[in-house]
């Protein structure tokens, strides 16, 4: 799938200097951030819902202790 990404002149210099460092075309640059995006999410989401889970398994003791 194609999509045009319009970026600002900042955006693009940074990301031609970080792509030329790791030796990667921008594009390839680009959906990197993509995949780390959506795995940085996708990580985020687990962690809440983790955490939701052990709140609500242990709202009592968290009561006692004043949360």
């Amino acid at each position: 799938m194609a999509m045009t990404l319009r970026l600002t002149e900042d955006e693009q210099t940074a990301l031609r200097e970080r792509a030329e460092v790791e030796g990667i075309s921008m594009q390839e640059a680009a959906r990197r951030a993509v995949r780390d995006y959506v795995a940085h999410g996708s990580h985020r989401d687990r962690v809440s819902a983790a955490a939701k889970r052990v709140m609500e398994a242990h709202a009592d003791a968290l009561e006692r202790l004043g949360r």
